[in-house]
């Protein structure tokens, strides 16, 4: 039995797809959970509740980690970390191999110019330093000897029919209804982009490598450095529009963040739209025969899917 939890998310159904080439016996986690695959087993559980994660994870093989909670601090505070605990010790429990989707909010700005598995970390975001405390939590339990676990990391991400990508909601959505694609901070900055069903193809992958595992991996991601300005421009000539710009200083973020929640939610991560973010995947291309989507052959499935939506 290999579990997601989480199976609803924007990882959840490229995982479990992905999963099939390994195996039949695929239970999907979630409070509302859908078959992904026709054999996969759906299990209702709120994994705030620690009786309910022992039984979702119970008879597993390897678990999936990669819940998305609401994105508001005051939820990550106070459910993330109670979430891994009580994920890690039913692991622990029932000896189950655990895989951690993460991101890179922990990352020390100074390096998103260049990011690797080595990157230092030097959260300067409230998200950043509840994530940083969730990766100290998974590898104490590894160094222990008492966890087995290995983390799989992915820039920003975006992909046919995600509801969750910064990039498709101010980019693709804002276009689709004529008017400008919107950026963060500067639009002369590279920045990377995970493709999802890139993500849950290689999260399988790790998972089902008993090698990879007690160590962080980045998921594979294009090499091409697009600043926003080209990403606007990729999605303008896919769609075949003109393209229009718009950039979003830090500090209207943060006013808008008095009226709209969301936006007060974005405005401390914005320092990653103000310097060049290239999200280094190669030493998952140096382990594994893998063929990364281009950009441009992503970007026409996304825009593909949103116009039959």
């Amino acid at each position: 039995m290999q579990t997601i939890l989480g199976a609803g998310g924007a990882i959840g159904a490229p995982l479990a797809k992905a999963l099939k080439e390994y195996t039949d016996d695929i239970r999907l986690v979630s409070r509302h959970p859908e078959k992904v695959n026709e054999t996969d087993h759906i299990f209702t559980a709120d994994l705030t509740a620690p009786e309910q994660v022992n039984k979702a994870v119970e008879g597993s093989e390897i678990v999936y980690l990669i819940v998305g909670l609401p994105y508001d601090i005051k939820a990550w505070r106070r459910h993330w970390p109670a979430l891994l605990r009580n994920v890690i010790e039913a692991c622990k429990a029932h000896g189950s191999k655990l895989v951690f989707f993460d991101n890179i909010y922990m990352y020390d700005p100074d390096y998103l110019g260049r990011m690797t598995e080595s990157t230092p970390f030097r959260p300067v975001s409230k998200k950043g330093r509840v994530r940083e405390q969730l990766v100290h939590m998974i590898m104490d339990g590894v160094e222990a000897g008492s966890l087995t676990a290995l983390i799989a990391r992915a820039a920003d991400f975006y992909g046919p029919g995600v509801q969750s990508s910064v990039l498709q909601e101010t980019v693709l959505k804002n276009m689709m209804q004529g008017k400008k694609g919107q950026w963060f901070a500067r639009l002369d900055k590279h920045h990377s982009f995970t493709y999802t069903p890139d993500a849950g193809k290689a999260t399988a992958i790790l998972g089902n490598t008993p090698d990879a595992y007690n160590q962080p991996w980045h998921l594979p991601t294009s090499h091409e450095q697009l600043t926003g300005r080209a990403w606007i421009d990729l999605f303008a000539r896919v769609m075949d529009v003109k393209p229009g710009y718009q950039a979003l200083p830090t500090w209207l973020l943060s006013l808008a963040g008095l009226f709209v929640p969301l936006m007060r939610e974005l405005a401390e991560m914005a320092y990653q739209y103000d310097r060049d973010y290239f999200f280094d995947s190669s030493k998952f291309e140096r382990r594994f025969d893998f063929r990364i989507t281009p950009y441009e052959e992503g970007v026409k499935e996304v825009v593909r899917v949103a116009r039959e939506g």
